[in-house]
C-alpha cells in the first residue's frame, strides 16, 4: 500500500493486496461527534518529534519489496515503491492527513478552488512563489498543461494506465499571472482534488517518447526535498539525496535510500544493520518484541525462545548420550545435529541482541481485506445465495482473528467505499444484514438449494470415477483423506471444477484433502471432498466383496452432517461395524425415526429389511450363535452386561448429531440437525472452490479462510480450499475468474467516486465477445450503482456528492459481491531513535521531517490504538 500522494491510484490499478501531516497536530484532528465519518480506527505511530529535536544528516535505509520498474507513477507497472520516490522528489497539489482526509500542500499551493460553475466548472490554483524545479524553471501552467494532455487518452501513443478525472478538462491556461492556472472542465469533476499529485515536469509529460521511457529509471528534473540521485539494480537501491534547491523546510536526513529486501529476509536485514525502517509480519514483530523483553537479561543469559527453546534437560542429556555412545553411526549423526542446532541457537542469540535496537510501530493500513465472491456463474451467480453466504459470517470473529493478537482494535470495516476517519466514510452493512444462520439457511432454500437429495449418486459417480487411480500408500495424506465424507464432491462440471487444469490444482474435482502439486502448490478440500485415489481404495475393495453388501446402506458421517468441529478435519473414520452392532443400529435408527414422526421411511426400512434374507442374514445368525457361545464361556453374569454395553453404545451413536461410521439402511435420513446438512439442487451439491494463497507470509488469511469456510459448514455450503501459489494468485485465479470464493485486499481512496467506481461497476461485454470487467474481480454489478458513482462523480456540493457514495455503498452491500472484514494491520520495524516514520496510518509520510533524534532528545507519545 502507497502512502504517497493524496490517492492510491497508481498502486490501485496494478496491486490488489494479498499477502502493510504537520507534526504536533493531534491525529485525531478535524473529526467531530456528529460527524458521520467518525475518527480513524487506529492512531499512526511514528514516534513524533519536533524538528528541534532531531539530528542534522545521516542515512535512512527504508526496505521495500522490490526497485521499481518505473518511476513514472501513471504507468501501469508503478508500485509502492514508485509512489515512496515521487512523494519525495516531486510535487503533489494535496496530501492526506492522519484522517485520510486531503489537504492542500503549502508548499507548492497557496490556493485552489472552484471559481466557476456554469456554463463550465473553473478551478483556479494560485501557486507557491518559491516553488521551482531543480534546474531553476517555475512550476507553471506549462507542466500542468503538458500532464493532462498526457493523461486526457486522446492520444493513445501516451501508454498511461488510467485517464479517471483528466478526460474530463477541456483546456488548461495561465491565469492573471505566472503563477496562476485556470483549469476548465467539459463535465462536472467533485474529485477535481486528486488532480496533479504527483505533478511531473513538462519534460517527461510533452511527448511519448518521454513519458514512455524518459521517466522509467531516471528523472533529471525534480521539485521536493529530496533529489532522484541514482538507481542500482546490482546493489538493489534508489538512493535519494537532499535538494539544495528545495525552498521549504529542509530536509533533516542527508539521505534516503530504499533498499530492495523480500519480506522474508527481513528480519536478518534488520539484524545486520542493512535497513532501518521495515514493514513486517507479526513473526517478525512478536521477534522484536521478545527481544526488548530480553534486553535486561543480559547477552550471556539463555533465551526461553528460539531453535533451542525445546531442548529440555531431559533431551540434552540424551542427545549427549546419544553423541558418546558405542553406536558409532547414530553418535555421527547426532554429533552433527548437535552442531548445526549449535549454530542456528548462536545465530539466533546474536539477531535478538542486534534487534534490541529496534521497536515495532503498529496501526492499521489504508487498506482492507475482504471476501470475494465470484458471481459470473455457478451457484454464486444467485444473489440470494451470495447473501447467505455473507449472512453466514461473523465479521467481528473474522476481525478478531487477525488483529486481536497484535493489540489492535478488532472492530469490522463498514463500507467498501471508504475506511472510518474518511469523509465518505458511513457504516452501511446493515443493507445486507448481519450474521444470522437462520435467515442464511432460508435464503439458500428459496434459493432450491434443500438437504439430502442426490448427494448419494454424487458419491457413486466420483467413486467410480476413481477406480483406476493409484493407491496411495497406507497414512499418506490420500488415505488421511479417505476418512473425511465425501458427500460434497462436486460434479465434473461443476463450477469448482473451471481451474483444475491450472498448475496450482492438483488433481480434479474431489481432490484430496491435502495434495501438492509440481509447483509447490496445494489443494485442499473442507468439509468433505474425498480423493479419489481414496475412492479407488475403497472402490477397489468393495469389488472384491459381496456387490449386495454396499447397495442398500450409506456410512453416516460421510453425508457431511453437522457434528465436526471443523471441516476437513479431525473426522472419525469410517466404521465397517460386525453384523450384530449393526442390527441393533440398524433398529436404533427405526425408533429414532419413529420418535421422530418419520414414520413413512421407518415402515419403508422394515420392508427392506425383510427384502433381506440369504447370505447377510446367514452370517448375522452365525455371529449370533459365536456371540450366544462365547457368552456361555465368559459364565453367568456377562449376558446382560454385554447387551448392556451394546444398548449404551447404540444409544451413543445415535444421539442427535450422529457418528461418522455407522451403517444405517439405504434412504434413512441422518439423526441430528438435518437442516444444516449438504445442500444440494439438481442433482449437484452446494460446493464453493475457496482459493487462498499458500505463501508464508499469507498465514493470517489461510486461518481467516478455514474460519469461513466452517462458519459455512453451519448452514450446508462445502468449501473446497485450493492453496496456491502467492505469485499466481491474483493474475491466473482473481483476475481470471478462476475462483468462487477469494480473500483479497484493496486500498480505500480519498476519492472513491472516481478511484472505487471501476472496482464495482457492472461487467460489460467487449468487443471481442469477452467480458470487460475493469477491476470488478467479483463480476458482481448494478446498474444503480453505476448511476449512483456518475452522479455523485458529477456533483460539485462535497456533502452531497458523498450522500452519493454511501448510497452506492448500500447497493454494493446488498448485491452481495464482496463483504469487507477488516482493515489490514501495518507493522513496522524501526530504530528506536528513528522520528517522524513507522506506521504511518492514513497520512502522507512527511519526508522532510523524518531523521534521528539528537542524543539524549525523546519523542512525543504518540497516539496507536
Amino acid at each position: 500500500m502507497s502512502h504517497d500522494g493524496v490517492g492510491p491510484r497508481a498502486v490501485m490499478r496494478s496491486v490488489a493486496f494479498l499477502t502493510a501531516g504537520v507534526l504536533a497536530v493531534p491525529a485525531l484532528a478535524g473529526c467531530s461527534e456528529k460527524d458521520p465519518a467518525g475518527k480513524p480506527t487506529a492512531g499512526q505511530e511514528i514516534a513524533p518529534a519536533e524538528r528541534g529535536q532531531i539530528a542534522d544528516g545521516g542515512t535512512l535505509r527504508w526496505a521495500v519489496d522490490a526497485l521499481p520498474e518505473t518511476l513514472n507513477a501513471f504507468q501501469a507497472d508503478a508500485d509502492a515503491a514508485t509512489s515512496k520516490v515521487a512523494g519525495a522528489v516531486l510535487p503533489s497539489m494535496y496530501r492526506l492527513d492522519a484522517n485520510g482526509r486531503p489537504q492542500r500542500n503549502p508548499d507548492y499551493l497557496e490556493s485552489a478552488k472552484v471559481v466557476d460553475r456554469e456554463p463550465r466548472q473553473v478551478v483556479l490554483y494560485k501557486l507557491n512563489q518559491q516553488a521551482v524545479w531543480s534546474d531553476g524553471r517555475e512550476i507553471g501552467a506549462a507542466d500542468f498543461a503538458a500532464q493532462w494532455r498526457a493523461l486526457s487518452g486522446k492520444d493513445t501513443a501516451f501508454w498511461t494506465a488510467r485517464n479517471a478525472g483528466y478526460d474530463r478538462i477541456e483546456k488548461i491556461e495561465r491565469g492573471a499571472n505566472d503563477l496562476e492556472v485556470r483549469v476548465t472542465f467539459s463535465k462536472p469533476y467533485a474529485d477535481w482534488q486528486s488532480l496533479f499529485s504527483p505533478l511531473y515536469p513538462k519534460d517527461v509529460m510533452g511527448t511519448p517518447d518521454a513519458f514512455n521511457d524518459g521517466a522509467r529509471r531516471k528523472l533529471k528534473v525534480t521539485a521536493g526535498p529530496f533529489a532522484l540521485d541514482t538507481v542500482d539494480k546490482d546493489s538493489g537501491e534508489v538512493r535519494l539525496k537532499r535538494n539544495p534547491r528545495w525552498w521549504g523546510r529542509p530536509a533533516k536526513l542527508s539521505e534516503l535510500v530504499l533498499r530492495a529486501v523480500p519480506r522474508d529476509k527481513r528480519t536478518a536485514a534488520l539484524a545486520e544493520g542493512k535497513v532501518d525502517l521495515a514493514e513486517i509480519g507479526s513473526s517478525e514483530a512478536h521477534r522484536i518484541t521478545l527481544a526488548a523483553r530480553d534486553k535486561g537479561k543480559g547477552n550471556g543469559a539463555p533465551l526461553a525462545h528460539g531453535p533451542g527453546a525445546a531442548l529440555t534437560p531431559g533431551k540434552s542429556l540424551r542427545s549427549w548420550a546419544i553423541a558418546h555412545g558405542s553406536d558409532e553411526e547414530a553418535a555421527d549423526e547426532e554429533i552433527l545435529a548437535r552442531k548445526k542446532r549449535g549454530k542456528a541457537v548462536a545465530k539466533y542469540a546474536d539477531e535478538q541482541s542486534s534487534l534490541r535496537g529496534f521497536e515495532v510501530r503498529k496501526s492499521l493500513e489504508p487498506a482492507f481485506t475482504q471476501l470475494a465472491l465470484n458471481g459470473e456463474e455457478g451457484p454464486l451467480a444467485d444473489e440470494r445465495v451470495r447473501r447467505a453466504v455473507a449472512r453466514a459470517l461473523d465479521r467481528e470473529e473474522l476481525a478478531r482473528v487477525v488483529l486481536k493478537p497484535l493489540g489492535l482494535p478488532a472492530e469490522p470495516v463498514g463500507s467498501h467505499l471508504a475506511l472510518s476517519g474518511q469523509q465518505a466514510y458511513a457504516d452501511n452493512s446493515g443493507a445486507l444484514g448481519g450474521q444470522d444462520t437462520k435467515e442464511a439457511r432460508a435464503l439458500l432454500a428459496d434459493a432450491g438449494w434443500v438437504s439430502g437429495g442426490p448427494v448419494k449418486e454424487e458419491q457413486k459417480e466420483k467413486k467410480a470415477a476413481g477406480a483406476g487411480a493409484s493407491k496411495e500408500p497406507a497414512g499418506s495424506e490420500a488415505s488421511e483423506a479417505s476418512q473425511t465424507p465425501a458427500g460434497s464432491d462436486s460434479d465434473a462440471d461443476s463450477d469448482t471444477d473451471e481451474g483444475s487444469g491450472s498448475s496450482e490444482d492438483s488433481g480434479s474435482s474431489g481432490s484430496s484433502s491435502t495434495s501438492d502439486g509440481s509447483d509447490g502448490s496445494d489443494s485442499s478440500t473442507t468439509s468433505g471432498s474425498s480423493d479419489s485415489s481414496s475412492s479407488s481404495d475403497s472402490s477397489s475393495s468393495s469389488d472384491s466383496s459381496d456387490s449386495s453388501g454396499d447397495d442398500g446402506t450409506y456410512i453416516v458421517g460421510e453425508d457431511g452432517k453437522p457434528g465436526d468441529d471443523k471441516p476437513g478435519e479431525n473426522r472419525a473414520p469410517a466404521l465397517l461395524v460386525p453384523a450384530p452392532l449393526a442390527e441393533l443400529q440398524r433398529v436404533a435408527l427405526l425408533d429414532q425415526a419413529y420418535v421422530l414422526g418419520v414414520h413413512s421411511q421407518a415402515e419403508k426400512a422394515k420392508k427392506a429389511k425383510k427384502q433381506k434374507a440369504g447370505k447377510k442374514q446367514r452370517i448375522g445368525k452365525k455371529q449370533q450363535a459365536e456371540t450366544e457361545n462365547q457368552r456361555k464361556k465368559d459364565g453367568p453374569g456377562t449376558s446382560g452386561k454385554v447387551e448392556k454395553n451394546l444398548a449404551h453404545e447404540g444409544r451413543t451413536q445415535f444421539q442427535h448429531g450422529g457418528a461418522p461410521g455407522a451403517y444405517a439402511p439405504k434412504g434413512t435420513a441422518a439423526p441430528g440437525r438435518v437442516a444444516a446438512g449438504p445442500l444440494a439442487k439438481n442433482g449437484k451439491p452446494l460446493t464453493l472452490r475457496f482459493v487462498l494463497p499458500s505463501g508464508p507470509g499469507s498465514q493470517s488469511l489461510r486461518a481467516v479462510g478455514e474460519r469461513i469456510a466452517r462458519m459455512l459448514e453451519g448452514i450446508g455450503i462445502r468449501t473446497e480450499i485450493s492453496k496456491v501459489a502467492d505469485e499466481s494468485y491474483f493474475k491466473d485465479h482473481i483476475a481470471s475468474g478462476q475462483y468462487d470464493l477469494a480473500l483479497y485486499s484493496w486500498p480505500a481512496s480519498a476519492f472513491p467516486a472516481t478511484d472505487a467506481r471501476p472496482i464495482y461497476s457492472k461487467p460489460v461485454p467487449a468487443a471481442d465477445g469477452s467480458l470487460n470487467v475493469e477491476q470488478n474481480y467479483t463480476r458482481v454489478g448494478t446498474d444503480q450503482v453505476d448511476q449512483l458513482f456518475d452522479q455523485a462523480i458529477a456533483e460539485l456540493d462535497p456533502g452531497e456528492s458523498r450522500s452519493l457514495v454511501r448510497k452506492a455503498d448500500a447497493r454494493i452491500w446488498a448485491a452481495a459481491g464482496s463483504i469487507p472484514l477488516y482493515q489490514r494491520p501495518q507493522l513496522t520495524a524501526a530504530r528506536t531513535n528513528l522520528a517522524n516514520a513507522g506506521a504511518f496510518g492514513f497520512q502522507t509520510p512527511l519526508y522532510e521531517d523524518m531523521g534521528f533524534l539528537k542524543k539524549g532528545a525523546k519523542p512525543q507519545v504518540s497516539p496507536s490504538s
